[in-house]
């Protein structure tokens, strides 16, 4: 079970991970040993809540093909078990990031009184620096 938060979990046999060679540095090693991990996710085909689903499809997502199948490639550590669990990560953030409401930004205007304090402060700065100006003795 990958557990998204509290009330939203994916079983493990919804996700398919396949283990394949990496790229990149690594010498010898990379050319022999399959370390990298390929997730795919069926969002479609998943046991998540259709809310769930609608708001993972609205996603302006590359790794998100038009069939609705999640891919992520997990390559970034040298081990296939640290690989595995990154890959899992990247599918849980993605799935707390889509389901996340935004809470809509209502615009607000300053109080007087903090309107009054700022003026009062402007005041108070602009009596010390005129202080220091220079004193035309006549």
């Amino acid at each position: 079970m990958l557990i998204i938060n509290s009330h939203v979990h994916i079983p493990l046999h919804e996700i398919e991970l396949t283990a394949m060679r990496a790229q990149g540095a690594g010498g010898q090693n990379v050319n022999k040993v399959s370390s990298a991990i390929h997730l795919r996710f069926d969002i479609h085909k998943s046991s998540l809540s259709d809310f769930c689903k609608s708001r993972l499809l609205a996603l302006d997502d590359k790794r998100i093909s038009s069939d609705g199948v999640l891919i992520i490639k997990a390559q970034r550590h040298r081990t296939q078990e640290m690989n595995r669990a990154d890959a899992l990560e990247r599918l849980r953030e993605i799935v707390v990031n889509a389901i996340k409401i935004v809470k809509d930004r209502r615009a607000t205007k300053p109080t007087f009184s903090s309107k009054q304090k700022r003026m009062d402060g402007k005041t108070i700065r602009s009596t010390i620096k005129s202080a220091r100006a220079r004193v035309i003795v006549e």
